[in-house]
Order: C-alpha cells, then structure tokens, then sequence
C-alpha cells in the first residue's frame, strides 16, 4: 500500500512539473512573437496653444503594428519627442490602469493608430524652439523610448527610435 501511495505522488510530481515546463515553453514562444511589434510615429500636430500657461499641445499618433501570429496589448509607450533635432520633453502613453481585457488588442496582422497628447512646457525648452512651435513651424519630429507589449502569457520592452 505504501508503495502505491508514493507512486501516486511521484506521478503527481511529474504531472505538475511537465504543466510547469508546458507553461515555461509556450510562454518563450510569445516572447519572440511579440517582441516582432512595430511602431511608427505617423504625426506630429499641433493641437493648442495657452499663452496663460506658457503650453503648448500636441496630438502624437503612433501606428502599431502586430506582423506575429500572438494577440497582444500596449499598456505602455515611453518617449522623447525631438522638434527639427531638438529635445522637447518626455511624455507616454498608458493603459495601465485599464485591466488588459479592456485594453486595444492587436490581433495577428492588425495595425492601430495610438493617440496621445504631448505637452511642451515655455520654461522646459529654448525660446527659439517654443517660439517655433506655437507658430507651426517645427518642420520635422522624431521620438526615441520604449514601448511595452503584452499577452497572456509575458509582457516585453523594446526600444525604438523613429521620425517622420
């Protein structure tokens, strides 16, 4: 009886660490699928501009692409926005507060544009720089950071930098 007790648990043990190792490699095939997501920077628009504030906004539209075979989401885009070369500042783009079923997916194939608003500070940028943004001159954009893309079963980092 002892016997047949301790087989059972070795099955069991078995059985679990085979569930383990499943998991462990379905989860390293989403990883390489997902870390094929690109981005591009599509437009840079000017949006408003606060005279009171010393602001200035921008619409930023960012296109995702998913070329994998993995749905997946994008809680999380990190950037530096460039105006003709120079620095802007830093802003993001974020759904870490919605759960991911709530979330954009991006289907196998499936491209979608992601908006977000970039706010240039008067006191965070030369004058020369400000003075071309709130008059639309700034003639070329390009943003450098991360953006973070998740599935079920892993979430990735990867680093870009694009212009338009």
């Amino acid at each position: 009886m002892a016997l047949q007790s301790k087989m059972t648990v070795y099955a069991a043990l078995v059985g679990v660490f085979a569930l383990m190792g499943g998991i462990f490699y379905y989860g390293n095939l989403d990883t390489a699928k997902i870390e094929q997501v690109e981005i591009e920077l599509i437009n840079v628009e000017l949006r408003e501009v606060s005279t009171t504030d010393n602001q200035v906004k921008f619409d930023v539209t960012f296109l995702v692409k998913n070329p994998s075979d993995t749905t997946f989401t994008v809680p999380l885009i990190e950037y530096q926005l460039y105006g003709d070369g120079v620095l802007l500042g830093s802003a993001q783009y974020s759904t870490f507060d919605i759960a991911m079923p709530g979330r954009a997916a991006f289907f196998p194939g499936n491209e979608l544009p992601l908006k977000n608003i970039f706010v240039l500070e008067k006191t965070e940028v030369n004058s020369e720089i400000y003075q071309d943004a709130i008059e639309n001159r700034i003639t070329s954009f390009s943003a450098e950071g991360s953006i973070t893309a998740q599935s079920t079963w892993m979430t990735i980092e990867k680093e870009f930098k694009i212009e338009i």
